[in-house]
């Protein structure tokens, strides 16, 4: 068998476009607004990935947020600061620090309440606050930067305006470098949204980093105990629509609430699940035909939480996770422990950070090479000068020789149900193009144990099938250009294996 000839490897596409912003920043020295807006964004290189987490009002962001940190720190409340742009950032001490419009950043008062952290704006109206910067110290926050985003669609159009402008402003590029859009179900607004912050641009395509989320998916059926299988099944048929896969990366269905109990549950909350848990059966599922009723109904028995407890336990953990919690007991899972382990499993908080992990920590370098040519870009087109030619002509380059952008656009061409492929072969030709990680093990369908030999074995064995389907008659010209994309994919993990 004659193996397919292998590439020279190409210097890192991070590499490449560090250099190109060097370049750009070397020729606009005498312009202080645009060489500030280079620097700034190679220092962006450094920093972790900024993932944005967007969506409507009371979708549940702040709530997901805080299960993604581990801790109570996002308002969850309709206070006035989530009307505001707010950065989480990690640092090793906590501060907040506001930026108005039109004034100079000052530090906040930081207050802790029940519901988060709460921010005197020190008279400040919220119309005039720019945005907010959290910097708190968290391992989470290490990888990356979470920004909460107002509601889009709000009833207050400042507020929708604010997210707007800043998920996908009309001159400049988004100071995102990926976003996670919340929805509780697929409404037309949703759709509206996801199409106005794609582009058909080539670095702004953006179903490779837009992840969906099926949020307050334990709520599905009335919070039964099958619901978060419901919501799970929905999103799958969200993944097989032809729309929504052009939109965005993925699907996930994710109950926030219960992950972010389960992260942050406490003691007395344990004990007092505890003792709803030894009611009768049927005076524990009577109590729960509705949150009202669980809070207001008291039971014979005098040894259960009372109506005040109830109702943070009932705002804590929602119908769905007292259910499954108190079940649970029942069954005869005593450590607290293993009890809040169990509600972040059952949350499907542990398959949106797979997918985080795999969709954008792993396409880190790609993600922050794409928001840096978005930059140059704005540069060349707003300030045009007979020096930045050959920059331009390099950016142009890059977008149309650098594999990794040939792959996004591949993906985007595929998901949009253009080029008809076999529904298995469509799978794997998505999968080695990266779409479900960019690692070799991800691309070839593997564990990710699996052993350099093997591994190279497996992409040897593809490399040659898709070569193949390249040169084979019966490939009409579409699918054969697919085909050798998928052959250069192929060849960069075979180059990537035997460095």
């Amino acid at each position: 068998m004659t193996h397919p000839p292998m590439s020279h490897a190409a210097p890192p596409l991070g590499s490449v476009v560090r250099m190109l912003l060097r370049r750009t920043i070397d020729t606009y020295r005498d312009s202080p607004q645009a060489a500030g807006w280079l620097e700034h964004n190679l220092s962006r290189f450094d920093e972790p990935l900024r993932v944005a987490i967007a969506g409507k009002v009371k979708a549940g962001k702040s709530t997901l947020l805080n299960a993604l940190v581990g801790e109570q720190i996002a308002p969850t409340d309709a206070g006035e600061c989530t009307r505001i742009v707010t950065w989480y950032r990690d640092a090793q001490v906590p501060k907040v620090m506001m930026f108005p419009r039109s004034a100079p950043p000052r530090q906040l008062t930081i207050s802790r309440g029940s519901g988060g952290l709460s921010f005197d704006l020190q008279g400040t109206p919220v119309e005039q606050v720019d945005k907010l910067d959290v910097q708190w110290p968290s391992q989470s926050l290490r990888t990356q930067t979470l920004i909460d985003t107002p509601g889009i669609a709000s009833l207050s159009r400042d507020a929708s305006a604010r997210a707007g402008a800043f998920l996908a402003p009309d001159d400049s590029p988004s100071q995102a470098d990926a976003v996670i859009y919340l929805m509780r179900h697929l409404h037309a607004t949703d759709v509206r949204f996801l199409e106005s912050f794609y582009d058909q641009g080539v670095a702004k395509a953006t179903p490779i980093n837009t992840i969906a989320v099926l949020s307050r998916a334990d709520e599905i059926g009335v919070g039964r105990l099958d619901a978060l299988s419901s919501a799970r099944r929905i999103a799958r048929r969200y993944r097989a629509d032809e729309k929504i896969r052009g939109l965005c990366q993925t699907v996930v269905a994710v109950a926030g609430l219960l992950a972010e109990t389960g992260r942050t549950m406490r003691q007395d909350e344990f004990a007092a699940l505890t003792q709803l848990s030894a009611l009768p059966r049927a005076e524990i599922d009577a109590m729960l035909l509705s949150a009202d009723r669980f809070s207001r109904t008291d039971p014979d028995s005098t040894d259960v939480p009372d109506r005040e407890a109830r109702a943070k336990l009932m705002e804590r953990f929602g119908l769905f996770g007292v259910r499954l919690s108190t079940t649970l007991i029942r069954q005869g899972m005593t450590d607290p422990t293993a009890i809040s382990t169990e509600l972040v499993k059952r949350s499907g908080l542990d398959d949106l950070r797979t997918v985080l992990s795999t969709q954008f920590a792993e396409r880190r370098d790609l993600l922050k090479a794409r928001s840096a040519l978005l930059a140059i870009d704005l540069v060349l087109t707003r300030e045009p000068r007979p020096a930045s030619a050959p920059l331009a002509a390099e950016v142009e380059r890059i977008l149309a020789g650098a594999h990794e952008f040939a792959e996004l656009r591949l993906l985007s061409t595929l998901r949009s149900g253009t080029v008809k492929l076999a529904p298995d072969v469509l799978a794997e030709a998505e999968r080695l193009l990266g779409a479900d990680g960019g690692s070799a093990a991800a691309r070839l369908g593997l564990d990710p144990g699996t052993g350099p030999d093997e591994l190279r074995a497996a992409a040897l064995d593809a490399a040659t099938r898709w070569k193949r389907r390249s040169e084979s008659p019966m490939s009409g010209r579409a699918v054969a250009d697919v085909a050798r994309l998928v052959v250069r994919s192929c060849e960069g993990v075979l180059a990537g294996l035997q460095r």
